[in-house]
């Protein structure tokens, strides 16, 4: 019974906790996992930190303490973020991929970043299969999972797309993005009413070329992450191509994952998957 108590003791501190930090956030930078997080955060990063003049050089470790994680791991989430104190420096931008709960996210502003459902689902796959190891069937079988394919993706979308209906907000795609690094993020950084300094932007956004990150992240890895960096399938910084799903998925499988969008994704889904130009 103790042992229950404090179990229930210890979810209740870490709701207030993380309660508490998301007041005090800007703006919360949501997105289902495998949707281009890790390269925006690290432009993000870049930007905020040249702007903030933060003197070491930026890299896929110290990237969190400029742009945390929504959680209270004390080197990727906000224990580990060095500007608690000093708001007036740059925007507090929480990272989260987990679902809408009103209760936990407040009324606070949101960048929502979507991809391709079906980029998302060949990419999830190779981060279950390669650098997770906790899928083993093949990628039509993963496709159907309850727990991490095609269904999970939809409950989450559904989700957030409600959750934005009442909030300040901002749609980002991977394929905006890509197209336009440039301009998507000086939107966003509009969005969030955070100076614009386009010579600090190019900087950024140049650091952040997918080449460059590849280079880095097998040079340095993702911290508390162990897998093999000399395997480009397992990699965070895998492909980074839109509309890469075509070389994995076959017809039989696109038609699939087009199938189960059109049947479950609510109709405020629909248009957020609308902006990444796939329209189910």
């Amino acid at each position: 019974m103790a042992s229950i108590l404090r179990r229930a003791w210890r979810r209740v501190e870490k709701r207030v906790r993380l309660t508490a930090n998301a007041a005090q956030a800007d703006s919360f930078l949501i997105s289902y996992p495998k949707s281009g997080r890790t390269w925006f955060r690290y432009v993000l990063s870049h930007y905020l930190a040249t702007i903030a003049r933060v003197p070491e050089t930026i890299d896929l470790h110290n990237m969190f303490s400029i742009v945390p994680n929504f959680d209270l791991d004390p080197v990727r989430g906000m224990p580990g973020y060095r500007f608690r104190e000093a708001k007036d420096a740059i925007p507090t931008i929480l990272v989260s991929h987990l679902d809408y709960r009103a209760s936990l996210f407040l009324r606070r502003p949101v960048i929502m970043m979507v991809r391709d459902p079906r980029d998302v689902i060949v990419s999830a796959y190779f981060h279950a299969t390669r650098h997770k190891h906790r899928f083993a069937g093949t990628l039509t079988e993963f496709i159907k999972d309850r727990d991490q394919g095609m269904p999970k993706m939809i409950d989450y979308l559904n989700g957030w797309a409600a959750g934005l209906s009442n909030r300040a907000h901002f749609v980002l795609s991977y394929e905006g993005l890509s197209a336009d690094t440039d301009g998507r993020t000086e939107a966003v950084l509009e969005f969030l009413r955070c100076p614009v300094d386009r010579t600090a932007l190019r900087a950024a956004v140049e650091a952040g070329r997918f080449e460059a990150m590849q280079d880095r992240e097998r040079v340095e890895g993702i911290p508390a992450h162990d897998y093999d960096r000399n395997d480009v399938e397992s990699l965070r910084m895998r492909r980074g191509k839109a509309g890469g799903f075509r070389d994995y998925l076959d017809e039989a499988q696109v038609a699939e994952v087009e199938r189960l969008c059109a049947a479950d994704l609510t109709v405020a889904a629909k248009r957020l998957v609308g902006h990444t130009g796939l329209n189910v």
